[in-house]
C-alpha cells in the first residue's frame, strides 16, 4: 500500500480512505491513484459520452421540439 501511496504522491491515510469509499478525497487523488496501478486509461471510457445511453437519453429529452428562427 505505502508504494501505490509514494507513486501517487498521497499518504496510506488517504488511500485507505478511497478504499473505504469516503466522499470527501478529491478527483485529482482518485486520477493520481488510478495512474500509479495503471489504471488511468479506464477513466476516459468513464466518461465517454458515447458509452452512455441513459445520458443521451436525457440530453435528447431537453432538446426542443422545434426551433422557429427569430422576426
Amino acid at each position: 500500500m505505502q508504494v501505490v501511496a509514494d507513486r501517487a504522491f498521497t499518504s496510506r491515510s488517504t488511500l485507505q480512505r478511497i478504499e473505504a469509499g469516503d466522499h470527501r478525497v478529491g478527483m485529482g487523488i482518485y486520477a493520481a491513484v488510478m495512474h500509479a496501478l495503471g489504471l488511468l486509461d479506464g477513466l476516459g471510457e468513464v466518461a465517454d459520452w458515447r458509452r452512455d445511453a441513459f445520458g443521451q437519453a436525457l440530453a435528447t429529452a431537453e432538446l426542443p421540439k422545434r426551433v422557429r428562427p427569430r422576426r
